[in-house]
């Protein structure tokens, strides 16, 4: 009977042995094949919301616009000096990138599309982790839209947003959840509140409005680039309508909360800045859509936007006023995207400023903005503008 029992005894701990190395024969191959990037799946790291003003009632934005990441250190740079191009790659990008949010510490990061250039790159959810590597490594909230080029690899821009959505601090979104009939993808609102601590720590005083401008379209024949569609006019429309009637019934004291947009292409009435005063530089045509939607109307109805942030045309940087909304370059800062040799890539900063009563913060009072330039180190500060004051709104 006692050898029975060691028998049984035996068997039992053979076969436990065999189920225990299964399991994780099956766990080590199942975490093998689970690989991105050679990394393990995780959770996404998410950053503290609501945005916020800092204590000192500012609220400072970096735009980076048509960083046309690659592969990194293969890929090559475009319209440098001779004598830059020999050691110039996507890392000259990634380390302007990482130097402008540590000198300028901002609270948020602003990505206006083209992020990566999708015909230089095989792998377009390792060009997003590199492009996007310096603003996850800050822990800074980040947002972004997409370009006419981020599409061109191997995802659709639908998947492009939705990658981007699951990236380390970032608060973009695919479209807005209540809404499936928009076009595009990457509509969203995102609201700015108060100082913690502070009267207004529950309220939100200031809205960013990202659009998704599109690619490349065929209209009558003729090739041209994307617009902002009605669907996505109505969609904005419905969300400004619905802040300005919280800021009534909720702040009945404040002004309606300004709001800044941000989308790619510019739209049909940027060439008309080429004859009126500007801050900044008008180097090249305004590569827009033949299609003109109403986007200036609409914002003009809305009456809440103060100025517009866009990308796409490298070599201007320039501000300009239509019909009292500032429509703002952010000048080109990828060293793979198309420049002018000696003129230096550069990033944009917008800086939201809280008026101060005698006892508490009020609503936002001033919006200023500067740009910054990568010239050998020295990252020249230049074109500081404000762009809206309280006292002049309409």
């Amino acid at each position: 009977m006692e050898s029975l029992a060691a028998s049984k005894w035996t068997n039992s701990l053979l076969y436990l042995t065999l189920i225990l190395s299964t399991v994780f024969l099956l766990h080590s191959q199942i975490a093998t094949n689970l690989l991105v990037g050679h990394h393990p799946l995780r959770l996404k790291r998410s950053p503290d919301l609501p945005l916020r003003f800092r204590d000192d009632g500012t609220f400072k934005i970096l735009q980076v616009a048509d960083m046309h990441f690659g592969t990194g250190m293969v890929t090559r740079c475009r319209d440098v000096l001779p004598s830059e191009f020999d050691y110039c790659s996507d890392l000259n990008t990634t380390r302007f990138v990482r130097r402008m949010i540590e000198l300028e510490k901002p609270d948020f990061i602003a990505f206006t599309g083209d992020n990566i250039f999708g015909s230089s790159t095989t792998d377009a959810a390792e060009s997003l982790l590199r492009a996007f590597g310096p603003a996850m490594d800050s822990e800074i909230p980040w947002a972004a839209v997409l370009g006419n080029h981020d599409q061109e690899s191997t995802m659709t821009r639908e998947e492009l947003m939705s990658f981007i959505s699951l990236m380390d601090y970032s608060v973009s979104q695919v479209n807005p959840w209540a809404d499936r009939k928009i076009d595009g993808f990457g509509n969203y609102d995102l609201q700015v509140y108060g100082p913690p601590g502070s009267v207004l720590a529950n309220d939100s005083v200031m809205h960013l409005y990202f659009l998704d401008s599109g690619d490349r379209e065929v209209v009558q024949g003729r090739r041209t680039y994307g617009w902002i569609k009605e669907s996505q006019l109505h969609w904005l429309r419905g969300v400004s309508k619905r802040n300005k009637v919280y800021n009534n019934m909720e702040v009945s004291r404040m002004p309606i909360n300004p709001a800044l947009a941000f989308f790619h292409i510019p739209i049909p009435e940027i060439p008309q800045l080429y004859y009126q005063k500007i801050v900044g530089q008008f180097q090249e045509g305004v590569a827009c859509s033949l299609v003109n939607p109403g986007v200036l109307k609409t914002f003009v109805s809305m009456g809440d936007v103060k100025a517009v942030f866009m990308g796409h045309d490298h070599t201007n940087d320039f501000c300009g006023t239509l019909n009292d909304i500032w429509f703002c370059y952010g000048g080109g800062s990828g060293y793979h995207g198309y420049g002018k040799p000696g003129w230096p890539r550069r990033v944009r900063v917008i800086s939201a400023e809280l008026g101060k009563g005698e006892m508490s913060w009020r609503g936002v009072e001033r919006i200023r903005t500067w740009k910054r330039l990568d010239d050998k180190g020295l990252f020249t500060k230049i074109d500081e503008q404000v762009l809206w004051e309280l006292q002049q709104s309409s």
